[in-house]
């Protein structure tokens, strides 16, 4: 079949939340006007997506087709699709608010075709925010006795490679980059964080941080993790925030990909073959 965009011909964007999925669209608009009925919304969303195909020329409609699903994986445990739809699954830095990973994964490869590709990368890691935990603790346990989580948790990289394969992936890849990040304060990378809709949502939160533990953790945060020269994205800021993003990509098994050889089928050991090439460069 001819079209797409470099092999694409179908794309289907999922997302938990409505708004985000449809924002920036002529359907986010009409949402917004029409928010007191979801079916209304709905209606809305697909009639708008509807007149927006309509519009595009014969050379974009070849080129690929999108559709915009909305669904709770947290909520359904199940994803809306049936076995081996997919060629190629992936997600960018959405994975982390997953409360059951290895299910999610398993689904993942359930939905895939065989020799179908998972791709993600995901904020992780062991030193995500790593200043930012430190310095709230320390301040909690100066002005009030006590802690209490204020970073959500993150998976750490050594474990998804065994989630990737336990999820029953072949040929697994994972990689890590470690960013570091400049801002002028704690509180100003707080108000970020909160933003973008990154803050802590731990279910036991604390509901209320007073305002002496956050002033006492900038403080921590401004003399333990200060901006080391060169290690910032810019040269503003006088404190660094470290953020870990995990890349991996992981196949559903097929007949086309290579194999092991079985246990016990070599005939050389791997020391031989060192101190034969050894001998032959000298």
């Amino acid at each position: 079949k001819s079209g797409g965009i470099g092999g694409v011909r179908k794309l289907v964007m999922m997302d938990s939340s409505e708004k985000v999925l449809h924002y920036g669209s002529d359907s986010d608009c009409n949402s917004n006007s029409n928010s007191d009925s979801d079916s209304d919304d709905t209606t809305s969303n697909t009639n708008n997506e509807a007149y927006e195909f309509m519009k595009m020329t014969d050379e974009e409609k070849a080129r690929c087709s999108t559709y915009k699903l909305h669904a709770d994986y947290d909520n359904n445990k199940k994803l809306p699709f049936p076995d081996g739809t997919f060629d190629l699954v992936l997600s960018s830095t959405s994975m982390h608010w997953i409360n059951d990973l290895p299910s999610l994964m398993s689904e993942i490869h359930r939905v895939l075709k065989p020799d179908g590709c998972f791709l993600f990368a995901m904020v992780g890691g062991g030193s995500t925010l790593g200043e930012l935990s430190t310095s709230l603790s320390l301040g909690e346990l100066e002005r009030e006795g006590g802690m209490s989580p204020h970073v959500g948790p993150f998976v750490d990289f050594s474990d998804v490679g065994s989630l990737l394969s336990s999820a029953g992936f072949n040929l697994t890849t994972v990689d890590v980059d470690t960013v570091k990040l400049a801002y002028p304060n704690a509180m100003v990378l707080m108000e970020h964080l909160q933003r973008m809709g990154e803050n802590n949502a731990c279910l036991n939160r604390r509901p209320f941080v007073s305002v002496d533990t956050f002033l006492a953790a900038s403080c921590v945060y401004d003399t333990m993790f200060p901006l080391i020269d060169g290690e910032g994205d810019d040269g503003s800021g006088s404190v660094e925030a470290t953020v870990q993003i995990i890349y991996g990509i992981g196949w559903v098994p097929h007949d086309s990909q290579p194999k092991p050889k079985e246990r016990g089928s070599a005939k050389h050991k791997v020391g031989d073959v060192v101190v034969d090439e050894t001998k032959s460069e000298k």
